[in-house]
């Protein structure tokens, strides 16, 4: 062997070596755990809206979405038959691909429309009108107190005066006073307005076209007031001959009159207070009055 032989082998081995090292590296530098190897397949979210079909993974059950009931979707297959199943991911097959269902979120209802006293859809931010010729009268500040604590947004907007007569003895002259016409409407509300009675007689003579006289069947306004309203079971019977609201506060063991009022005022927040032969006056006289015809 010559001289120096066993060291140029050693030499060509290493170098055979290292060369193969190479070539392996260039064989693997696809290698198929190199990389981000453990990422998964996103499953898509879907709406779990009514009607929509889904199958369960796992027991095959195959039913169409019919509800909620204790965090679980609900699904009822085409024999009728329901079953829950919870809301896990991947869980259900949708046309044959892995889903995730999740409840939908329903957007929030909307708030509902504020309401006048009246009942009234509320219009926001308009202004009350200049006041228009056209009014209506009612037989004293009582009655015009409590037509301003149901109806009155709606008449400013209306642009409609309410106005407290003394009485309505002298209905007729203070009409043809008023000079109604066809831009210039009266309605009048009157208590105790009933077959025979003295009101009856008093609105028969007023005949113009451009006037409507109605009421409701009460003696006073205050008894069309719920008696549920104030805190009394029914309004107390006055006998024949007493003055009507003397004999209520006595019953009431109430000794001034106005103090009652107050109270039975304060008591009223809306047209659900008072009784309905009020309520249909009073939307009859609204009507005539604000009438472009």
């Amino acid at each position: 062997m010559a001289p120096g032989g066993i060291g140029r082998r050693v030499g060509v081995s290493r170098v055979g070596a290292a060369v193969s090292v190479i070539h392996m590296a260039r064989r693997y530098e696809s290698d198929v755990l190199a990389g981000d190897w453990r990422r998964r397949r996103v499953v898509p979210e879907v709406d779990a809206e009514p009607d929509l079909v889904v199958e369960d993974a796992d027991s095959g059950f195959c039913g169409a979405v019919v509800g909620f009931e204790s965090g679980a979707v609900v699904l009822e297959d085409r024999h009728g038959r329901r079953r829950n199943f919870p809301l896990l991911p991947a869980a259900f097959l949708l046309d044959g691909q892995p889903v995730t269902l999740r409840r939908p979120v329903r957007a929030p209802a909307p708030e509902p429309r504020r309401r006048t006293a009246s009942g009234s859809i509320a219009v926001d931010g308009v202004k009350a009108q200049v006041a228009k010729a056209s009014r209506i009268w009612v037989e004293g500040v009582h009655d015009a107190a409590l037509v301003e604590r149901i109806w009155g947004d709606d008449l400013r907007i209306e642009g409609v005066v309410v106005e407290p007569l003394d009485g309505i003895d002298r209905l007729d002259a203070e009409v043809r006073a008023f000079a109604p016409g066809p831009g210039r409407r009266l309605g009048v509300l009157v208590d105790h307005l009933v077959p025979g009675s003295k009101e009856s007689r008093i609105v028969a003579t007023v005949t113009s076209p451009h006037v409507l006289v109605t009421g409701h069947p009460y003696v006073d306004v205050w008894q069309a007031v719920k008696p549920a309203a104030i805190g009394i079971a029914a309004w107390p019977v006055v006998p024949p001959g007493r003055p009507w609201k003397e004999g209520v506060c006595a019953a009431l063991g109430v000794a001034d009159p106005a103090d009652l009022w107050r109270h039975i005022l304060s008591r009223v927040k809306s047209y659900t207070d008072v009784e309905t032969p009020l309520i249909n006056a009073m939307e009859r006289l609204i009507d005539f009055v604000t009438d472009p015809s």
